[in-house]
């Protein structure tokens, strides 16, 4: 008798002991559930709301430095579909003066660029660099040694070149496309060189510089 019960204590702590390892596996699942889905969501904001984008060349001074870190808001122009240029929800526009940043339709690479005409523009791009837009000239002026160009909600600096350039134009923007400069007008390769881009292909709206030359700073666009 006495036999018999401990067998049945013995099958009853096996059962316990079971239901313990049941329960703690299964505190596992969710712990790796959860953190795969947090996971998931930082990696689909990031790709879809908002990320930083380092800046390999002087493309876009004296505006952007080489070197500068910025932040992008992705969720500028809509909700895009994570990894891809599909855009589950469209939102506003790109607008003239805006720095975005974009998938170059060459070969896919990020740049960073600034919108100069939009969908239904008339754009004449001369040899050093400044713009005509819909037949009149955009206006600059100088200070403090700086050339400032007014196109859009903020006036910002730009290099025009003292060496001739082939000009660009006049060209007529299609439906949905747009024209995108470097600031350093000479040394930029930009739309008048990979042609015009796709709505699409634009990632997202450039909001500040935060990180130059080692130290943080904060140099909104706008």
């Amino acid at each position: 008798m006495a036999q018999s019960k401990e067998t049945k204590n013995t099958i009853e702590h096996k059962a316990k002991d079971e239901k313990k390892g049941l329960r703690k596996a299964k505190a596992v699942l969710r712990e790796i559930l959860f953190l795969a889905v947090l996971v998931l969501a930082v990696l689909s904001a990031r790709a879809s709301l908002a990320d930083h984008y380092y800046v390999p060349s002087g493309s876009m001074r004296p505006t952007v430095e080489e070197g500068d870190h910025l932040v992008v808001n992705k969720l500028a122009f809509g909700l895009r579909i994570p990894r891809t240029h599909h855009y589950l929800l469209s939102r506003a526009n790109p607008e003239r003066g805006d720095v975005v940043v974009l998938s170059s339709p060459e070969d896919g690479t990020v740049l960073l660029k600034r919108v100069v005409a939009i969908p239904g523009d008339e754009i004449y791009v001369d040899s050093r660099g400044r713009l005509h837009l819909n037949g009149a000239t955009v206006e600059t002026y100088e200070e403090d040694e700086w050339t400032y160009e007014l196109l859009g909600r903020t006036p910002y600096t730009v290099r025009l070149t003292t060496r001739p350039i082939e000009p660009y134009g006049p060209k007529n923007i299609p439906e949905n496309y747009y024209l995108l400069l470097g600031d350093n007008r000479g040394e930029s390769q930009d739309g008048r060189n990979f042609g015009l881009v796709h709505r699409d292909a634009i990632i997202g709206r450039g909001i500040a510089i935060y990180w130059r030359s080692g130290r943080l700073t904060w140099q909104p666009f706008d």
